[in-house]
């Protein structure tokens, strides 16, 4: 029994490392294309987990159902246009996740297809196989996350983009009371089942599009 306890933990900790360092990276990858160079100097620009990973926010998410990473540095100002570059780059993370989400998936289909032995007849098959599956959902479950209106996630930066400008700068100046906001919710366990059926059915979706790519 404790050797499933310390296997499932290192499984969701690899899954949460990889989900949230892709996550970052394609913040500071999109930022660096949109003309920032700022995530590129301070050496964001990696998939170095340790770059990215705020501990406390790992355990967070391995314990509670959220948490967070360090947040990558971006300056709008070198942007041609500061709402777009914010959308796109904001946008970037929750995007990477999915991505990521389906590809591990489609690794586990051509494993099962092709290393039938290995990976379900191995303890090592069998760990990596469970990384693949945990990476693919966490990964989602953090994009979805990410993708609630709520400052400081990265759905309040994209909503707030396509205000008109003064809406825009006092939400950005009232964002202090959203922290407030985003906890309660939080807490209140108000957005769980949603997440989570809403989860579920992305990775349904994702699944079925694996297998018709690597049918078994």
């Amino acid at each position: 029994m404790l050797r499933f306890d310390i296997t499932s933990i290192l499984v969701r900790i690899v899954a949460v490392v990889l989900a949230m360092s892709v996550h970052e990276m394609a913040h500071a990858l999109v930022s660096y294309w949109m003309g920032d160079p700022t995530a590129k100097l301070e050496g964001r620009l990696s998939l170095n987990p340790f770059r990215h990973i705020d501990w406390l926010g790992v355990l967070c998410l391995m314990f509670f159902g959220f948490g967070w990473a360090k947040p990558v540095p971006i300056d709008s100002r070198y942007y041609k246009d500061q709402k777009t570059g914010i959308i796109w780059t904001s946008f970037a993370g929750p995007l990477a996740n999915f991505i990521l989400a389906f590809l591990v998936l489609v690794i586990y289909m051509l494993l099962v297809k092709f290393a039938p032995g290995f990976l379900l007849g191995t303890t090592i098959g069998d760990f990596v196989a469970s990384c693949l599956i945990g990476t693919s959902s966490i990964s989602i479950a953090f994009g979805i996350f990410n993708l609630i209106p709520i400052p400081p996630l990265d759905g309040s930066k994209i909503l707030f983009s396509f205000l008109p400008d003064d809406q825009y700068y006092r939400f950005i100046q009232g964002s202090q009371i959203f922290y407030f906001i985003f906890i309660a919710v939080l807490f209140s366990g108000i957005l769980d089942v949603p997440l989570y059926m809403l989860r579920n059915s992305i990775f349904e979706v994702f699944w079925n599009v694996a297998s018709a790519i690597v049918p078994l």
